[in-house]
């Protein structure tokens, strides 16, 4: 499997050649295999990545912008949906791409123990409406819960007055230091 990257070369727009050095920098440090396809030289090339890119993914006018990237002859993506595959770890998937052997990636989704993690636990909120429910029902909490969420709340409370206890004390230190008692 080949990435091509469509490219132009001699694109007089400084925000296009950003974005393809953003693309072309981020697959070599990922040590990625892809190819360089210039549309701004090549005639061949541009017309393939145009009639390639589908068409709900071209922009109004009709003609999509470098740099385009495709797997083999499938279509991957854009500047703007690589660099949200980019933010979210999933560059690989993006590319069609298995994880490369002994990546993070690749241990997390060919572990033995990995199971379809919940939507509410991989957004912490491990909770379930079960165990709330529980929770709920005999109005019982932990003794050992309820003193560290107090002890937690004390420790907050008195983080934040002694800043302002010293303050008080140091204006009033100024004061009393130059009042003249008796005149």
């Amino acid at each position: 499997m080949v990435i091509k990257v469509f490219l132009a070369s001699s694109s007089g727009s400084t925000a296009i050649k950003k974005k393809q050095q953003d693309v072309v920098g981020f697959l070599e440090a990922l040590k990625v295999e892809y190819t360089e396809l210039d549309i701004a030289c090549n005639e061949k090339n541009r017309m393939w990545m145009r009639e390639n890119v589908p068409s709900e993914k071209k922009p109004s006018n009709g003609i999509p912008l470098p740099p385009q990237i495709f797997n083999e002859d499938s279509y991957c993506g854009d500047y703007d949906t690589f660099f949200d595959a980019k933010e979210d770890n999933s560059v690989y998937a993006f590319l069609g791409l298995p994880p490369p052997p002994g990546s993070k990636v690749e241990s997390l989704l060919f572990s033995p123990h990995n199971k379809e993690i919940p939507e509410e636990e991989r957004n912490g909120d491990a909770h379930t409406e079960e165990e709330e429910e529980q929770e709920g029902e005999g109005g019982e909490v932990e003794e050992g819960d309820a003193a560290v969420d107090e002890a937690m709340e004390r420790d907050a409370v008195e983080d934040e007055t002694p800043a302002e206890e010293d303050e008080v004390v140091e204006g009033a230190d100024e004061v009393t230091e130059g009042t003249v008692i008796g005149t």
